[in-house]
């Protein structure tokens, strides 16, 4: 038996209705919707950190996601675990026309334009005709803005040169401090203007040809990093954090971002 036949007999057995888990037995496609993202947020950590042994433990827990998935699915009626396999092995293979078939693209510019073209072709068979449908709601509000971007320029809503993506920055910033700085406060106005501060950056971010998700992980992780050190300095000179001043944490992350700078 090969280890993929082992995982799918024991989800059958966790899910036999007279001997299973009561816990397995117990759970829908709504319900295990957040461990899914947790386990996807769990691999990306362990790639992050560059620990391929927890890797290979976090990637099992995604994969038993799918297994679950395809067992409910298939306790239904609706598909298996080979129909999820198929429907992935077609796409792949129809998007690839040049692997699997008699294309030839130049460059893997050419390449990108055809999986577009593709996707664009699968949306319409699905009454899709916008092309921004089929862009998940449940993304992370970063990763949204990019992939919505993305699918504008594909089609040509984009600008060409980095000029008016950088003014449209300060354009947005200027309009966040323009409704902060109001003698009363509209709450929703201010943060509609944040909001398209926030989806500027992350089109600052792709012309630059950076994911915003990532770089803001990244920066997430590097100002942790950080304040944990700060918080060490801290303590080394006898003082409780919440009785430290500010110029004290502030002369503690300088010190911090000098010893970075000295490696």
């Amino acid at each position: 038996m090969n280890q993929l036949d082992r995982l799918l007999g024991i989800m059958e057995r966790l899910r036999d209705p007279q001997t299973g888990c009561p816990w397995d037995n117990a759970q829908t496609f709504a319900t295990i919707a957040p461990y899914t993202l947790e386990e996807t947020y769990e691999v990306l950590d362990a790639i992050a950190r560059e620990d391929f042994d927890d890797l290979r433990g976090e990637l099992g827990d995604l994969l038993f996601q799918v297994v679950f998935y395809a067992r409910m699915a298939e306790e239904q009626g609706r598909f298996n675990f080979s129909d999820i396999c198929r429907a992935i092995s077609d796409k792949l293979e129809r998007r690839h026309p040049h692997i699997f078939g008699e294309a030839n693209f130049a460059d893997s510019e050419q390449v990108l334009a055809n999986w577009e073209k593709t996707k664009s072709a699968e949306r319409a068979e699905k009454a899709q005709h916008s092309a921004l449908d089929d862009i998940p709601e449940s993304l992370p509000a970063l990763m949204r803005a990019y992939k919505i971007q993305k699918r504008c320029a594909a089609v040509g809503f984009d600008w060409t040169t980095l000029g008016p993506v950088v003014d449209k920055v300060h354009e947005e910033l200027d309009e966040v401090m323009h409704e902060a700085n109001q003698a009363v406060v509209d709450e929703a106005k201010l943060e509609e203007e944040i909001g398209d501060l926030l989806f500027a950056t992350v089109n600052l971010s792709r012309h630059l040809g950076s994911k915003a998700e990532i770089a803001l992980q990244k920066a997430n992780r590097k100002f942790e990093r950080r304040f944990r050190e700060v918080e060490k300095i801290i303590a080394a000179r006898g003082v409780k954090l919440d009785d430290a001043t500010l110029d004290q944490m502030e002369n503690a992350w300088c010190e911090v971002k000098r010893q970075e700078a000295d490696k």
